[in-house]
């Protein structure tokens, strides 16, 4: 049974601001540069209607697991992410995410709304992430729910800071 999580950040942009340093290579450079692994950037995609699709990929052993679970993995073990985001209207956008793992047998979907609040916006992020390796699967479930809390709030204020130029 997957793992539930609902993760909210505030930030002091504007929902456009968000919605415009996403669609620019060089903030994704940045932001995965600042989380200090060794995340990759695999494409940033621009429809002409606005909507953004940004794939990355981690290296699950080096980055995101403790190193008693990773020392477990296959060495091509990774992460591969996508998301998704429509464009801004009336104030919110809506996004999509999905994670796929390679060499080891995990999934993650959600969704993501950015809104507009009075002090600049919020972004919410509700999904599940299912680890499928038997007796500690949920264990690394639990880690990764930790780990995406964690992520969430640290990279809308790295956004904030980002397109306040203060990064």
């Amino acid at each position: 049974m997957p793992s539930p999580f609902d993760v909210t950040a505030g930030a002091s942009t504007g929902v456009a601001d968000v919605i415009a340093a996403f669609g620019q290579e060089s903030y994704w450079l940045a932001r995965l540069a600042f989380g200090g692994d060794s995340t990759t950037l695999d494409s940033l995609v621009i429809d002409p209607a606005g909507g953004i699709v940004v794939h990355t990929t981690q290296d699950l052993r080096r980055d995101m697991l403790p190193s008693a679970i990773g020392r477990m993995l296959p060495g091509n073990a990774a992460i591969t992410r996508t998301e998704s985001w429509e464009p801004h209207v009336g104030g919110k956008a809506y996004g999509k995410f999905r994670i796929a793992a390679r060499g080891v047998p995990t999934t993650g979907a959600g969704t993501m709304l950015l809104q507009t609040v009075s002090t600049g916006s919020r972004l919410r992020v509700e999904g599940t992430v299912q680890v499928r390796i038997p007796v500690v699967g949920r264990q690394i479930e639990h880690f990764v729910v930790d780990l995406i809390a964690r992520d969430v709030r640290r990279m809308q204020q790295f956004t904030a800071d980002w397109i306040a130029g203060e990064t």
